[in-house]
């Protein structure tokens, strides 16, 4: 059997791939880093007809850029290249100037608007979602993962297990929320947000999210994350050490949590959960 150049050229894509994935394994990326660096390469090793040579990275980034990609998912795809490149092909990868991140100023709900969304939705699981939402500052993604034995229902805290970074923390959960759960889901264990089709999906909570809006009366779109938002921008106007408020939310850097308002000082001990106030 013969092999022609893109039979090689493909088995080469397959194989870097594989290597890129145990690479990736090794280090510790989470399913989600593995996925979306997955995506990228793919997507760089197409555009170079799988033979990556010096000055394409930059090509691509300019693809990209001129196909209007907003600038986190350039700065992700370089990133992603970056990997391949160094650990895949053990070479340097070019040093190619990134497009500034923006500060995007986060959209944030009320407390009435929030209470409103919760007090209109008749579903109890539904309720719960808003309420895990805001009262913890979880991702979304944090949310889907989430299992009845990473609650403790003594302190009212959850335990985010494999976070953005693979990193766990601890947050907050209302107690009137985690009561809730603990009823609910007596006996139970495995994930929080179980159907009868199994594990919710993201797209299954962007939807109860919309249908809440609607039925509260906001116009604009809310999206799970900004229930975060309005979790972390609450907790500061209550006066809540920013500090804290970087570590409930998982930031790696206080700069990230900075957009939401000026430093404050409290001790964490008296932390009022802005779903209880």
């Amino acid at each position: 059997m013969i092999l022609v150049e893109s039979d090689i050229k493909q088995i080469f894509h397959l194989a870097s791939m594989e290597k890129a994935i145990e690479e990736m394994k090794l280090r510790g990326f989470s399913q989600r880093t593995i996925k979306s660096y997955c995506y990228h390469i793919r997507d760089f090793l197409e555009y170079c007809n799988n033979d990556y040579k010096k000055g394409k990275k930059r090509e691509y980034l300019l693809y990209l850029i001129n196909k209007s990609m907003d600038e986190s998912s350039v700065r992700l795809a370089s990133a992603a290249i970056d990997f391949y490149i160094s650990f895949v092909l053990y070479e340097v990868p070019e040093e190619v100037p990134l497009p500034r991140k923006n500060k995007h100023i986060p959209d944030v709900l009320t407390k009435e608007q929030v209470k409103t969304m919760i007090i209109n939705t008749d579903n109890p699981r539904h309720k719960l979602i808003i309420e895990i939402l805001y009262s913890s500052g979880l991702r979304l993604s944090e949310l889907l993962d989430l299992k009845i034995e990473d609650i403790d229902f003594g302190s009212s805290t959850i335990k985010v297990r494999h976070g953005k970074g693979s990193k766990d923390r601890i947050t907050l959960i209302s107690k009137n929320t985690a009561e809730k759960i603990k009823t609910m889901l007596e006996g139970h264990s495995g994930y929080v947000l179980n159907g009868r089709k199994g594990k919710y999906s993201a797209r299954s909570v962007q939807l109860v999210i919309d249908n809440a809006a609607k039925r509260a009366g906001i116009k604009q779109k809310v999206t799970p994350h900004m229930l975060r938002h309005s979790f972390a921008t609450h907790l500061l106007e209550s006066g809540v050490d920013i500090r804290y408020i970087q570590s409930l939310l998982g930031h790696e850097r206080l700069a990230t949590t900075q957009i939401y308002t000026r430093v404050a000082r409290n001790k964490l001990e008296s932390i009022k959960n802005p779903l209880d106030d």
